[in-house]
């Protein structure tokens, strides 16, 4: 082993937040105490470059890197080098980096992790070690802490190729150098560095393919390979079948069938002799390192390697795998999965029309069993092989579609790119301008999605009036979300009756129309609302709610949920938003799922059902960042933020706030920055700052040109008057009633006509406060809602704790701590403490609410409700369903709660749970005796 001091340049390190932290924790403890930890990751993910930003970092004391020295038979002992690195650490603490340690040989790679378990806390060393993941890590490292690094997110893959290109890459070509990367820094460097300047510029076509097998192989740090034969074409099947397959896997029986077709034993027939790592025979060979097998699947450990596996095999060999897979796979009900197959198997890059056309056509056959991801891949593959320009740019144009509905932004993007073919018919060039539109609505400025959108409605015009339609109105949907009322109106500008149209070829007539007059009645409906006509908007958004109940289309149910929540039928939009959520589970629409997600969490948002919402918008962020939409993503943490601004969580409303609004002004989401900044506001006024809560929403619902997006100004206006009234703002707050009396003379918002008479109560004279604040209550009665009915309550028991009517004002005011408590808006319910102390009362304890035990108080809402449906014996699926989200949260959640109350089984938790049941009750018929006994007789308690 050797050493040597780091000397260099500083290191720009690009995301990788939570690693930093980690390497960030164990340097600053250094000075008082020794650590050590390991960095794994696949090839070219950073492992170098975070051990360097490690040892810029550090300034307590010296780094020494180690290596494994010159002579592979010259070994340091554990103990040796313990001593070296204490003696080290005798003046100030050391840090020591040993990059790459699984390239050591096994005896110093030994002796290496020996020492590093035998390091104390009193040592004052740090070890850092890094060990790349495309192969199982070693067992003699099995028991240091691990940090794993992942491929970058997009937004810091962007932002890196930025750095590398100073921005002057041409957006198709920033697009494909993105989605061949797939987040490996590595391997975009390579990419970029093979490119000239009038290529990457976009002047000249980009070379094809773009990552060939010599950029992966330098990514990879070499040409993966196998001790043997009958290894070496184990991974290149298993690579090879992983190009058409809807993950990272392969399925074993498939591989081994084709390594028979493959290397058919000599006088043995179609046969192989042992498998290596597959065959039960103890003598095979062990599986590949790189491979990993799980039950019947196999997969690659790095899909970098695997990658490179497949670019670098020789072309004939490859093709004979391709064959081999395809031979495996007729007859076997996987026809587009064996056309795929086929079609890599053909010699050289020349079109093949007779391949193309049958995948094509098997691609868009509904009866055949495949993913959207897969359709993709054959759409793709049937362009390349294709000759024909505009047929070609259709190829493409369905393999965007298939890629977007699969969750693949990243991969639709150059798709649609090589789709632009000025030879391509209007209709073609119309639908590829649709895609992208809709691409950038959802990741991307919606600026430029409603001028895409917009585009293609024109293109689609003469061929497809209704699909034109559509376009139109996601266009309108565009300046919606970037509160361009102008673009909105003209948008949805009045259009021609709608009328009866000949489905085109292939599709469903009944269905086609219905949607048709779906997207017909929704324009009418949007643009009266938005024109003020409330009364004419009613019909048309009444009537898209009616046509989605029969159907099962999750684009027609997504519209059915709009529709109800600008009506404020909210009931209907919950119904909607889950019925698009199911269909797009089901029919694999991974797209489309984040947006049913966002409509079923604003609809419990309106409902006042917090804990609910959050619940979806949980769900629904991680959705919508696995499936690269940040503009939904964007909206999911606006409503995270309003739901933490009811609860004692000032830092998770102040960090959603702020990922909201940062994705929000990049790319122009008005709707979602003004629900952001009504969060921060709301949570301002529930911690008692009426000042700076009247600040942040006077900029959203006062008149004048900055006032916030015209969807959400009205929402926040009981919110502005509580604040500016508390704030001494009177007149600012009288500006914005007459606006909000016609609002809630629509019915739009279930709590409208409450919040109304709310706000004339905090504004109107002593002499007819109280029978406002009583008739608020009585219209609360009628929408439900239990956040809504408690804020009322409480400012009704202030006003009567400060006229001297204590007894009144404690009915009032513990009425409004156990709503805050039901749902769970425990900032609110801490003010209704104090008050009801100033009234010289006991309020129950924050662990206490609703009679449940001090240890049940400890979870979060969402907890709470878990909790009570198993211990009523739900399975984790059966919860998972009932409240729309995966098993995965629901395990999550649970694991969470057994930790938080201390039990170990569910019986335990059904026993906890039953308890508080019982006290919860028995507390409410206390207290509704309590309260029947001082109406009867005026007693003051």
């Amino acid at each position: 082993m050797t050493g040597q001091t780091t000397v260099g340049t500083a290191v720009r390190v690009h995301g990788r937040s939570a690693q930093r932290r980690a390497l960030r924790a164990m340097l600053d403890a250094l000075p008082a105490h020794g650590g050590r930890l390991l960095l794994a990751g696949e090839p070219g993910l950073g492992r170098t470059t975070l051990l360097q930003w490690a040892a810029r970092s550090f300034r307590a004391g010296p780094v020494l890197h180690l290596g494994p020295g010159p002579d592979a038979n010259a070994h340091l002992t554990a103990g040796q080098l313990l001593d070296t690195l204490r003696a080290a650490a005798v003046a100030a603490p050391v840090l020591v980096c040993a990059d790459d340690a699984h390239r050591w040989d096994a005896p110093a790679r030994t002796e290496l992790a020996r020492a590093a378990r035998l390091l104390s806390t009193a040592d004052r060393v740090g070890l850092l070690l890094s060990v790349a993941s495309d192969r199982a890590v070693g067992p003699e490292f099995a028991r240091l802490p691990v940090v794993h690094l992942d491929p970058l997110a997009p937004a810091r893959a962007a932002a890196l190729l930025d750095d590398l290109t100073d921005g002057v890459a041409a957006p198709a070509v920033r697009e494909q150098l993105l989605a061949e990367a797939e987040g490996n820094p590595a391997l975009l460097v390579a990419l970029v560095r093979r490119l000239s300047p009038a290529e990457l510029r976009g002047h000249r076509p980009l070379p094809s393919p773009l990552a060939e097998a010599g950029v992966l192989a330098e990514a990879a740090g070499g040409v993966p390979t196998g001790p043997s034969a009958h290894a070496r074409d184990l991974l290149l099947t298993v690579a090879a079948a992983g190009e058409a397959s809807d993950g990272s896997d392969a399925d074993a029986g498939l591989v081994r069938d084709a390594l028979r077709r493959l290397r058919p034993a000599p006088g043995h027939g179609p046969g192989l002799g042992p498998d290596p790592g597959l065959g039960p025979d103890p003598g095979a060979e062990p599986l590949p390192g790189q491979l990993v097998l799980a039950g019947d699947r196999l997969r690659f450990r790095s899909p970098l390697v695997r990658r490179t596996v497949h670019a670098t095999a020789a072309a004939d060999r490859r093709r004979a795998v391709h064959r081999a897979l395809a031979d495996a796979l007729d007859g076997g009900g996987h026809r587009l999965t064996a056309l795929l197959h086929r079609s890599w198997s053909l010699d050289g890059p020349a079109p093949a029309p007779a391949s193309a056309d049958r995948l094509a056509a098997t691609a868009a056959d509904g009866a055949v069993p495949a993913s959207h991801r897969l359709r993709a891949t054959a759409y793709a593959r049937a362009a390349e092989l294709t000759a024909d320009g505009a047929r070609r740019a259709e190829r493409y144009t369905a393999a965007a579609e298939q890629a977007l509905l699969a969750g693949r932004p990243e991969r639709a993007r150059p798709l649609l790119a090589a789709a632009r073919d000025r030879a391509a018919p209007d209709a073609v060039r119309g639908r590829a301008e649709l895609l992208r539109g809709m691409t950038e609505l959802r990741d991307g400025p919606v600026g430029d999605a409603h001028q895409s959108l917009l585009l293609a409605a024109s293109l689609l015009a003469a061929d497809d009036p209704a699909e034109a339609a559509a376009a139109a109105l996601a266009a309108a949907d565009a300046a919606w979300a970037a509160g361009d009322l102008p673009a909105c109106l003209a948008t949805l500008a009045p259009e021609p009756p709608l009328r009866a149209e000949h489905p085109s070829p292939g599709s469903d007539g009944p269905a086609a129309a219905r949607t048709a007059a779906v997207v017909h009645d929704h324009r009418v409906g949007m643009r009266a609302l938005l024109e003020g006509r409330l009364d004419r908007a009613g019909a048309p958004l009444g009537q898209v709610v009616r046509r989605s109940r029969t159907g099962d289309r999750p684009e027609t149910l997504l519209r059915s949920a709009a529709a109800a929540l600008l009506l404020g039928d909210v009931d209907a939009a919950r119904s909607g938003g889950a019925r698009a959520l199911a269909a797009a589970r089901q029919l694999g629409s991974d797209a489309l799922v984040p947006q049913a997600l966002e409509y079923l969490a604003y609809a419990e948002l309106r409902a006042g059902r917090h804990p609910q919402a959050r619940t979806h918008a949980e769900e629904g962020l991680r959705t919508a960042l696995r499936a690269g939409q940040r503009n939904t993503a964007a909206h999911h943490r606006a409503v995270l933020a309003l739901a933490a601004s009811i609860e004692e969580e000032p830092d998770a409303v102040a960090r959603h706030v702020a990922a909201a609004l940062d994705t929000a002004r990049r790319h122009g989401l008005a709707q979602a920055a003004a629900l952001a900044q009504w969060a921060a506001a709301r949570a301002d006024l529930g911690r008692g700052r009426p000042f700076d809560a009247a600040d942040r929403l006077g900029l959203l619902v006062l008149p004048g040109p900055g006032r916030g997006h015209f969807a959400v100004w009205r929402l926040a206006v009981p919110c502005f008057v509580e604040a500016a009234v508390l704030a001494g703002r009177d007149e600012d707050a009288r500006r914005v009633l007459t606006d909000f009396a016609d609002w809630a003379a629509f019915g739009a918002d279930p709590q409208a006509a409450a919040q109304l008479a709310r706000c004339h109560a905090l504004l109107a004279p002593a002499e007819h406060a109280d029978a406002l604040y009583r008739h608020a209550l009585d219209r609360h009665d009628e929408a439900g809602g239990d956040f809504e009915r408690a804020r009322t309550a409480l400012l009704y028991g202030k006003w009567l704790r400060r006229r001297r009517r204590p007894r009144e004002a404690r009915g009032r005011l513990g009425t409004a701590l156990a709503g805050f408590e039901r749902c769970g808006a425990g900032v609110w319910a801490a003010q209704a403490r104090d008050e009801l102390r100033a009234l010289g009362a006991a309020p129950r304890s924050p662990g206490a609410g609703a009679g449940t035990p001090a240890r049940l108080g400890r979870l979060t809402p969402q907890q709470l409700r878990i909790a009570r449906q198993v211990a009523e014996g739900a399975t984790n699926r059966e919860v998972a369903l009932t409240l729309g989200v995966s098993t995965r949260t629901v395990d999550y959640h649970l694991r969470k709660v057994f930790a938080a109350l201390g039990v170990r089984s569910r019986l335990e938790l059904a026993r906890m749970v039953g308890q508080a049941e019982r006290a919860q009750e028995a507390q409410a018929a206390q207290d509704a005796r309590r309260a029947g006994h001082q109406e009867k007789t005026g007693a003051q308690p």
